[in-house]
Formats: C-alpha cells, structure tokens, sequence
C-alpha cells in the first residue's frame, strides 16, 4: 500500500472534525514530527477556526487536547478537555476591582486580531481596573500598537511556522509570567494558549472570550462580539477597539494601501487589479504603499508600482509606523488584512477588498468596521476585471 503524504493526513485529520467522525491515528502521527507539524495548524486547526461553527470548538479542543498532551509531559488530554468545557462558560467578574494588581491580557499573535479583538480587551481592562496595570502579552510587534499608552509589555515570542515544540514552549514562560498575586488573565482565544487550551493560571483568574462560538449562528463581527463579552464580563459598555501610535515619521500620505495578504495567496487579486488600482489611486492624492516585511510581497509592489506608471512613495518599515501613517489619512485601501482593522479602529474610511475566505461566516466576523464609513468589497469570483470594476465604484464614493 502506497504512504499517505502528510498533507493528506492532515485533510483526513480536518475531514473527521467537520463531519463529526473518530480521527484516525495514523492520521495524527505522522503530524507529530517536528517537520510536518506545522500542518495541524495550517490545516486543521484554521480550517477549524475559520469556519466560526460553534459545534467545531469541541472537536478542536478534542484533537489538539490529545496533541498538547503528547508533546508536553505531565499534561494529560482529558484533564485539558474538561477544564476548557469549564472555562469556555462566560461568566462575570465578582470581585473587587480594587484588589487587582495586574491584568494580563493575551495577544492573539496576528496583528489585525490584536487591533480588532485584543485592544477590546485591553480597553475593558483599564476601564474596569484603573489601579492595576494592564500589560499586553505577546510581540514587540503587537505591543507597538499600544506603546505610547499606559499598557505594559510581556514579550512572548510564538513562531506560528515553527515546531511543535517551540509553539506550545511559551507554556511554561506563560506560567512563569502570569501566576502572579492579585492577577487576572483575558485570553481573547490566543494561540498562545492554543486557543484556551493551555493552564497558564488558577481558573478562577481566568477569563476567556471563546471569539469561534460566541455569537453563534450570527452574523455580527468579531470586535463587536468582543464587546459584548467585555459588556457581560465586567458590566461595561464602552469598550472599543483603539490604537495609541508613536507620531509617524515622513510626510503624510492622502491615500495609504497595504497589498499584503499575511501568506493566504487566495486574498490576493491577479494582474492587472494591483497596477491598474495604483494607477487610479496616484490621480487622486499622495499614495503610501506598505512593501511589508520584504520578500514576494514587497517585489509585487515594487513591479505594481512601476506597471502602474503612478508616483507613488513606499514605506519601509513596521507596520506600527505605517499604521500611524494610515491613521493620518484621508483613506485606506487593501486587501483584508492588519491595515484595515487599524483604519478602522482610527476612523479613517477605507475600502477593503475581501477575497480567500474560508466560509461566509468568516468574511463576517473578519469584515472592519469602525465609526468612519467602511465599504467592504466581498469577492466570490476573483475576476481582476470584475473586482476592478466594483472597486473603481467604492472608490468613487468616498474619493
């Protein structure tokens, strides 16, 4: 009998979650290995989360209960299981807010998620706890979103393309970290906890925004849901997204675009949609264009910019500093990603072409919105003369 491939287990692995059937072992074990383990999250744990299906959080909690255990001794699955079963129940915040000394609040590791979801939390935090200091857990990357801000930081280090080994290892830095007196700990379903998996702390200081089922069948977004488990958790109903950016170096730019598609190839729009949006753009005001973290993204803006013919000036750098670039614009463009949840959360009207997505409930959870108008364009067919087209007329309206 012919090996399976290890991209073939991994769709075996997803296929009994979906449709509610026993996974197979010799489909999990050849995931184990420290070189292909990166399919449990590329394939299964994603196409799980995407779908934003309540029922599938069991499933996950199921699987990857069973893999912790098995990479980290000591931990066993079924302990894993229940206690997620315990935590995943909202439930409110009894005590006396004068009484905590620290709140911690977990990054969701993808930047957007941090600006959309994870600022939510962190606003609840110092809403409901002004004599505690907040702190962000997660990258430098992330944190710089909030750095001129009170807020402090905890730099974890997750790799999301590395081993399994190096993923679940921030679990004793975790532990290490937030065990602490007088703390509590918001978890807005991070993946440095494998979404709630993980016991970094005493239950009874954990509180955790389970963002797959919360909402159920509903088609809300995921920063309103985050609000209304902030509004329910710690009686508050002001919570919103927010940025707090270091002033942005450079002239400011009419019209900020990021072409970035966080290595998902399908959000992407083929030629000639990039040259012949950049064209469009450089007639109506100064264009900035992220080159993001170099490499294929920032050579296809290099060969968008100059097909298109436009003047068009580029920023290199972090995304933080875009960010406040984005933030003093007249308008976003992009595909989705990082950059539209922060001119969302600034209030700057923007235009947001929505291709990839892995359900319908996924493009509704993950669609920015904020006080500013938002036209988000949702791409079924990914015909670049059709999306131009669709494009061209939401650009029309706020140009």
């Amino acid at each position: 009998m012919a090996s399976i491939s290890p991209e073939a287990c991994a769709g075996a692995l997803l296929d009994c979650c979906l449709e509610g059937r026993p996974w197979r072992e010799n489909d999990l074990e050849p995931l184990l290995s420290g070189e292909h383990g990166h399919l449990l999250f590329s394939v299964v744990a994603e196409g799980l989360a995407d779908r934003f299906e309540p029922r599938l959080c069991n499933s996950y909690a199921a699987l990857f209960s069973e893999v912790i255990a098995r990479k980290i001794d000591g931990v066993h699955a079924h302990h894993l299981f229940e206690r997620y079963q315990r935590v995943r129940k909202p439930r409110e915040f009894e005590g006396d807010p004068s009484r905590i000394r620290n709140v911690f609040v977990l990054s969701r590791v993808t930047l957007g998620a941090d600006i959309a979801v994870t600022s939510v939390l962190l606003d609840a935090a110092r809403r409901k706890f002004p004599e505690a200091r907040v702190w962000l857990v997660g990258s430098l990357k992330s944190w710089e979103l909030f750095s001129s801000s009170s807020i402090g930081h905890i730099p974890i280090t997750y790799r999301r393309g590395g081993s399994l080994e190096s993923r679940f290892g921030v679990f004793e830095q975790l532990r290490e970290a937030l065990c602490q007196p007088s703390s509590i700990i918001l978890d807005p379903d991070s993946r440095l906890t494998q979404l709630g998996l993980l016991p970094v702390c005493p239950e009874e200081d954990y509180f955790f925004f389970e963002s797959r089922a919360y909402g159920g069948e509903s088609g809300e977004t995921v920063g309103l849901l985050a609000r209304r488990w902030a509004c329910h958790t710690f009686g508050l109903d002001d919570c919103e997204a927010f940025l707090r950016l270091s002033p942005a170096s450079g002239a400011a730019a009419d019209i900020t675009v990021s072409l970035g598609v966080g290595e998902n190839p399908a959000k992407r729009i083929a030629d000639p949609f990039e040259p012949q949006l950049l064209r469009y753009l450089g007639t109506r005001g100064e264009v900035l264009v992220d080159k993001g973290a170099g490499g294929e993204e920032a050579e296809r803006v290099a060969r968008a910019i100059e097909t298109s013919g436009a003047r068009i000036r580029c920023w290199e750098g972090s995304f933080a500093g875009f960010a406040s670039h984005i933030a003093q614009s007249r308008l976003y463009v992009g595909y989705d990603s990082a950059g539209g949840h922060a001119a969302a959360a600034a209030g700057v009207p923007l235009v947001s072409i929505f291709a990839g997505f892995a359900s319908h409930r996924m493009f509704e959870r993950w669609r920015p919105t904020g006080k500013a108008k938002s036209i988000v364009l949702r791409v079924d067919n990914p015909d670049p003369s059709e999306v131009w087209e669709k494009t061209r007329a939401a650009l029309e309206q706020l140009l």
